[in-house]
């Protein structure tokens, strides 16, 4: 039983998946050749593909720019104030509203930055807040 369980778990594991994965890393080794991945330590890479988990959000809001907006506006200080109370899922939820992932892209993030603008609307009321986030822009209405 035990030769059958090793066997078979080897099999789920290792053969059944080889061509595909063979597949993948030929594809992609053609965009991203091995000999530009050897720099990393593995901490490093991961950083790289996936981004950086834990976000200093204070920092985030240093990095802030804003369009018709002041820092010290009433709307932007309430908007932090809310957001810092936030628990940290839904400090993730809105970085991926806002960025479409919940994580820091693989560079330092001091460089992250993105606009809070002021959507100019004849009644802000009837609007909601909404992102782009292919350019990293939050329309915060009034």
């Amino acid at each position: 039983r035990k030769e059958y369980v090793d066997l078979y778990v080897n099999y789920v594991f290792n053969e059944s998946v080889q061509k595909p994965f063979q597949d993948f890393i030929q594809g992609f080794l053609r965009g991203c050749p091995a000999r530009n991945w050897k720099m990393f330590l593995p901490v490093e890479l991961q950083v790289v593909l996936q981004g950086h988990t834990a976000v200093d959000w204070h920092l985030l809001e240093k990095n802030v720019i804003y369009r018709l907006y002041n820092k010290s506006d009433k709307t932007i200080t309430d908007f932090w104030d809310v957001f810092h109370e936030l628990p940290e899922e839904k400090k993730k939820m809105f970085l991926g509203f806002l960025s479409g992932s919940d994580r820091i892209p693989g560079y330092q993030l001091e460089c992250f930055k993105f606009f809070i603008v002021k959507k100019k609307e004849k009644n802000p009321d009837e609007l909601y807040p909404f992102s782009s986030t292919c350019l990293l822009v939050f329309y915060l209405p009034r």
